[in-house]
């Protein structure tokens, strides 16, 4: 079986000037070379293919694939997720990990978090400030937590994002409205254990793979799992350790049940944050999760659990092709 591999490759845009902090999404070198020799392992024929103009280009060219293993973070707009899917849709090409209307729902925060109260599982209290002006309408009590609405990463979670005042709110709301675009979002902040759950499957299907405990050390930056707690050193500034099993089944039940209700798919990540009565509440999801061998969360998790790094791409494919059927007969 011939499968295209969709990806933004965050050398390209560096070269383009992009900083650090802006190319944080995009994936290396090594994470595709790990995807496609996993996948030309188990058999398939894997062809790169890039980013979406280089995919919406061969398309129009005529070239086809029997299926895409799509790993495209996208550049422009809240739905830039959602972008290669959408387009995959249109000329009938099934695809690996969530559809369009997930990763354009889970990359907006709010609206993800909408989404997965309105399904009964926990998650912070939140507000979204879109203009400056919106500040003085939030009602959430102190202390909070500032982030933007869309991006990844942990990009725009630093020392400054755990605010205790009024002011503290402002300054940081203002600054994160400059910085990134975008509107922010404003959550009750959660004081205690933060986890994070991998799933794989689909549906009922889906099961937790493992959970591991984000635990800081004294270099750690500010009050959560920020941008710079996951640069290159990071081992100086935090742990990434299996959870005790009561915590890791309480997270994971959270995790499981906000990945169904937003119709994930295949493989992916969620974040979990606990109250002060450790109590497990929804973050945010990543439903394309980063994939570099002995770097991503999602590989951590796999190895804690057991598997190899061309087991934890196969689980993902098994998931892929338990829902196109007529692909794993061919």
């Amino acid at each position: 079986m011939r499968i295209g591999v969709t990806y933004d490759l965050k050398s390209d845009y560096l070269a383009q000037g992009m900083s650090e902090e802006e190319a944080a999404e995009f994936d290396s070198e090594v994470t595709i070379d790990a995807i496609c020799a996993a996948l030309a392992g188990m058999g398939f024929v894997p062809d790169r293919i890039g980013h979406v103009k280089r995919l919406a280009g061969r398309l129009v060219a005529g070239e086809r694939w029997d299926a895409v293993f799509n790993f495209c973070e996208g550049l422009k707009g809240v739905a830039r997720e959602a972008q290669v899917p959408a387009l995959l849709d249109a000329y009938g090409i099934p695809y690996v990990f969530s559809d369009a209307l997930t990763l354009a729902l889970s990359l907006d925060k709010a609206m993800c978090k909408r989404v997965v109260r309105d399904a009964g599982v926990p998650t912070p209290d939140f507000a979204v400030v879109e203009r400056l002006e919106d500040v003085a309408r939030v009602k959430l009590a102190y202390p909070l937590f500032l982030k933007p609405v869309a991006e990844g990463s942990g990009k725009g979670v630093d020392g400054n994002s755990k605010v205790n005042d009024a002011a503290g709110l402002r300054a940081v709301a203002a600054d994160l409205l400059e910085r990134f675009a975008q509107p922010v979002l404003v959550e009750t902040f959660l004081p205690g254990r933060e986890f994070t759950v991998g799933i794989t499957g689909t549906g009922p299907d889906a099961e937790v793979l493992g959970v591991t405990e984000i635990v800081p050390k004294a270099a750690y930056v500010g009050a959560g799992y920020g941008f710079e707690n996951k640069l290159e050193g990071w081992e100086e500034k935090l742990d990434v350790v299996p959870a005790p099993p009561k915590e890791a089944a309480a997270a994971g039940a959270v995790a499981l049940a906000a990945w169904r209700a937003l119709n994930c798919r295949d493989g992916g990540r969620i974040d979990i944050r606990c109250d002060g009565a450790g109590a497990p509440h929804f973050i945010e999801v990543n439903p394309l999760a980063g994939l570099r061998p002995e770097h991503s969360d999602l590989c951590f998790i796999a190895r804690y659990a057991g598997l190899s790094y061309d087991e934890l791409i196969g689980r993902i494919m098994a998931s892929f092709l338990k829902r196109h059927p007529e692909l794993a007969a061919a």
